[in-house]
């Protein structure tokens, strides 16, 4: 992804979210936080839904693309470590740290 690419698609959506439903969004935060690039798409989704705005699609799906990273299953579940074994003396799990 290109940042300059993903400022772009933000910058997009923005304007055409405040001309069309008064949202207002920053453009930055969409950028460098996943969470309210989703949030954002799914905004722009809904309204595209609800109110007819079909131009709001292609900008959320740009916008997904270039910043929301795309998930892959895992080929082998993630197993819990194991829990660490407590020291049999009690003066040594003070060695090294602060009390």
């Amino acid at each position: 992804m290109s940042q300059n690419d993903a400022f772009a698609a933000a910058a997009h959506l923005h304007v055409l979210l405040r001309r069309k439903t008064g949202r207002v969004t920053d453009t930055e935060w969409m950028v460098n936080n996943v969470e309210y690039a989703q949030a954002v798409v799914s905004f722009a989704r809904q309204r595209a839904r609800e109110d007819g705005l079909d131009e709001l699609l292609p900008l959320a799906e740009r916008l997904e693309s270039l910043v929301i990273p795309v998930r892959r299953p895992s080929s082998a579940p993630v197993s819990a470590p194991a829990p660490l074994a407590a020291p049999s003396d009690p003066s040594a799990r003070y060695i090294g740290r602060l009390r």
